[in-house]
């Protein structure tokens, strides 16, 4: 079991999703259900699950979560790529969002291989 503030791709998880959570209130109303729920839901999912899973007695259940994590920071990155396919995300915004999720996505995915080691 760990500090999972501690971690650094769970702050950078975090603020990942703090800026998710700005950068939607421009979406069109009738996003509110769908568009900007799933994307609260699954950028908000990438450090709840690292924390969760820092809470584990054993590593392959760490693991297990570390995995969640990434499966959750995939989905991000398309509605990323469909908000900006939409016109709800300018070119410089969907460009931020993607290169901050993929550098999540190679943290996560070092961790995994650390976690399994």
């Amino acid at each position: 079991m760990q500090d999972y503030k501690e971690l650094i791709v769970w702050k950078r998880s975090h603020d990942f999703a703090l800026n998710i959570y700005k950068s939607l209130a421009g979406f069109p109303k009738e996003e509110t259900y769908n568009l900007v729920s799933q994307l609260k839901r699954a950028s908000t999912s990438i450090p709840a699950n690292i924390a969760e899973g820092a809470g584990r007695f054993t590593q392959k259940d760490f693991a297990s979560y570390l995995q969640n994590a990434l499966g959750s920071s995939h989905e991000v990155e398309y509605l990323v790529l469909r908000s900006k396919d939409l016109g709800f995300f300018n070119i410089e915004l969907y460009n931020t969002h993607t290169q901050n999720i993929n550098e999540i996505k190679a943290m996560l995915i070092s961790l995994i291989k650390k976690v399994r080691n």
